[in-house]
C-alpha cells in the first residue's frame, strides 16, 4: 500500500479556535478525519504529523524514504516564509511534496506572497480552506499513481 506523510505546520493544531474568519471553524482532528476517508476510498495509507518545531519537521521529511513514504503532503504553515530547512528536506528526499495552505496566502499581507517551499514542490493549492487539503491529497495521491506529470 502506498503512503503519504502529511505534515501540519506550526499552530495549526489551534484550528477551529484560532482566526476563523481566516482559517474557518474546522479542527485539525476533523480535517485529519476527512483526509483519512479519502485515503481510505483511494487504498492509500497516511502517517500524519503535527508539529510547531521545524527540527521536527525536518527530522520526518528526512526519514521519509526509511519509512517507506511516496509522497508528502505538507502546511508548512508560518514555515512557508521562512524554512530553508524545510525546503532543502524536501529536495534532498527526492519524494514528490504538495503544498497547501487553508488560506490564499498571495491575497494577504506581503510577507506571505512568497513561499521557500513551493520550488521544491510538485504543486501548490492554497485558498480553498478545508478543500484545500482535499484537493492537495487528491492531487498527492494522483501524483504517486502516475495520473499526473
Amino acid at each position: 500500500m502506498k503512503k503519504i506523510l502529511v505534515i501540519h505546520g506550526p499552530n495549526l493544531n489551534l484550528l477551529g479556535q484560532r482566526e476563523k474568519n481566516i482559517y474557518g471553524p474546522t479542527t485539525l482532528n476533523e480535517i485529519n478525519a476527512l483526509l483519512k476517508k479519502l485515503a481510505d476510498r483511494n487504498k492509500i495509507e497516511l502517517e500524519i504529523l503535527q508539529s510547531n518545531h521545524e527540527g521536527e519537521i525536518v527530522d520526518a521529511i528526512g526519514a521519509a524514504k526509511t519509512n517507506q513514504i511516496h509522497a508528502i503532503l505538507i502546511n508548512p504553515a508560518a514555515y512557508t516564509h521562512t524554512s530553508v530547512a524545510i525546503r532543502d528536506a524536501i529536495a534532498a528526499v527526492d519524494i514528490p511534496a504538495v503544498e497547501i495552505h487553508l488560506s490564499n496566502i498571495y491575497s494577504r499581507e506581503d510577507f506571505r506572497h512568497s513561499s521557500l517551499i513551493a520550488p521544491v514542490c510538485h504543486g501548490q493549492i492554497s485558498g480553498f480552506g478545508v478543500n484545500s487539503y482535499l484537493l492537495g491529497l487528491q492531487a498527492t495521491i494522483d501524483v504517486i499513481k502516475g495520473a499526473s506529470s
